[in-house]
């Protein structure tokens, strides 16, 4: 688009079905990559991709030519059924629906690059599901509790 001008920085957030702690250490490096890939075919900019076992991170350069929506459905169906491929997981791998995409301004970029890349000690005080509703009520969104990473019946 000729004279579109934007600068948007997105944080999305998103785990393994039932919160399922299924991203393997021996292969997540090779997720990201492929992550990172399906961002960058779609002329966005992957700032920082990381992780524990049970969701991941990802900061994105977000290009607007391509809805949020449009982009998670992409990069969670194609990294799904690369994993399901190359048969990383014992069972069928899928993602939880929904996720979780959180705005910044470019002065706060390396905080939030910092707090990606720190996700390893980050979860030795904290579980994902408090720091996702920490997410939530630091950002002002309503929520559900009863639809927040729905865990098996």
């Amino acid at each position: 688009m000729a004279n579109t001008y934007t600068q948007i920085y997105l944080q999305f957030i998103f785990a393994p079905k039932f919160r399922a702690s299924l991203i393997h250490h021996d292969w997540e490096n090779d997720l990201y990559k492929y992550i990172t890939g399906i961002v960058q075919h779609h002329n966005h900019k992957m700032l920082c991709i990381n992780g524990m076992p049970d969701h991941i991170h990802l900061l994105v350069g977000f290009h607007t030519t391509q809805s949020i929506g449009d982009l998670m459905q992409d990069v969670k169906a194609s990294s799904s059924k690369w994993i399901n491929e190359n048969k990383l997981t014992k069972l069928r791998f899928e993602w939880q629906s929904g996720y979780g995409a959180f705005s910044y301004s470019k002065s706060r970029v390396a905080d939030v690059i910092a707090y990606i890349q720190r996700q390893k000690e980050h979860h030795k005080k904290r579980t994902f599901l408090d720091e996702y509703k920490l997410f939530l009520e630091n950002f002002q969104v309503d929520y559900n509790e009863q639809f927040i990473f729905k865990v098996p019946e």
